[in-house]
């Protein structure tokens, strides 16, 4: 998925996100936004569900003094305060009617008319909307518009579920332990061979957003630059319980499945760097060459 998002960056086209709560959506759009010409400008976020219709018109829209009570001083909302950047609309089901209008005439007409003007503001933004809604089910209901949906709708890209993805983990995690550095002002951590089994072993049910929690309590419980399994919280290390009734020997992968899968995530969390996959295995990198030409590995 992460690999797509890097098609889509540096286009200037809508994305519309699709996918279930803490998938990473907007990790997603964060990614999209980086790669985009438009990095050097603000990512600005809203969750449409998180406020009041009026409320919600003033954030995105701003308003004029005077507009309401209470209203004293002029307001720039997030479409205009996001100029030259991405904005990302989380949750944009939950977007009333009216201001599914007023969220069209910025896709349209690039431009946005604050509560109580009477003057439309130049807007200068590229828009990731996301929901984890059926929204063509909610156009046939007659809860969100179709000129609307198609015009979000330009790039559509559906986020499975973090375990149905396990190719995106090292991405995520090298983003994460990148992010936690930065905001921490430390050197970035890296994980442990141990580490990185379990967290690729490990089913996510929270998905992103567990993942992102494991990663931050593993970096504030470890002092050291390589993160441990001890680290890691408990639920990620503790033993599987096994089932009453095991299945057929083969329905399960071999041992020669589980160890060739397991190398490709190595090299695929090392960027291709086959010593230091060798390291982290725990083997010599003529043994790592010997498995990959055994396992049909492309070595390039």
């Amino acid at each position: 998925m992460l690999r797509l998002a890097e098609q889509v960056g540096p286009t200037e086209s809508t994305v519309l996100v699709l996918g279930e709560s803490g998938t990473g959506k907007e990790v997603l759009a964060r990614y999209i936004h980086q790669l985009s010409p438009r990095h050097g400008g603000p990512f600005m976020s809203l969750n449409c569900g998180a406020l009041p219709e009026s409320l919600l018109e003033s954030e995105l829209f701003g308003h004029v003094k005077g507009a309401f009570t209470g209203a004293v001083r002029d307001k720039v909302g997030l479409f205009a305060a996001a100029r030259g950047g991405t904005f990302f609309l989380d949750e944009i089901a939950e977007m009333t009617p009216a201001l599914q209008v007023k969220l069209l005439r910025v896709l349209q007409e690039r431009e946005a008319l604050p509560v109580g003007a009477t003057e439309p503001i130049p807007v200068d933004v590229r828009v990731i909307a996301a929901t984890n809604r059926d929204l063509e089910e909610e156009m046939r209901r007659g809860g969100f518009r179709s000129d609307l949906y198609y015009r979000l709708n330009v790039i559509s890209l559906r986020l499975p579920l973090l375990k149905e993805r396990r190719e995106d983990i090292p991405l995520l995690v090298d983003a994460f332990l990148q992010r936690l550095a930065a905001q921490r002002g430390q050197p970035a951590r890296r994980l442990s061979a141990a580490t990185l089994e379990a967290i690729l072993g490990y089913d996510w049910p929270g998905n992103v957003r567990e993942l992102e929690n494991a990663l931050e309590h593993a970096v504030t419980v470890s002092g050291g630059p390589e993160l441990e399994l001890d680290a890691l919280p408990e639920r990620l290390t503790a033993p599987k319980p096994q089932p009453l009734v095991q299945e057929r020997p083969h329905a399960n992968p071999t041992l020669d499945a589980i160890e060739r899968a397991y190398i490709l995530w190595v090299l695929q969390a090392e960027g291709g760097n086959k010593t230091r996959a060798a390291e982290i295995l725990g083997i010599d990198p003529s043994t790592l060459y010997r498995k990959l030409a055994r396992y049909d590995v492309r070595s390039d």
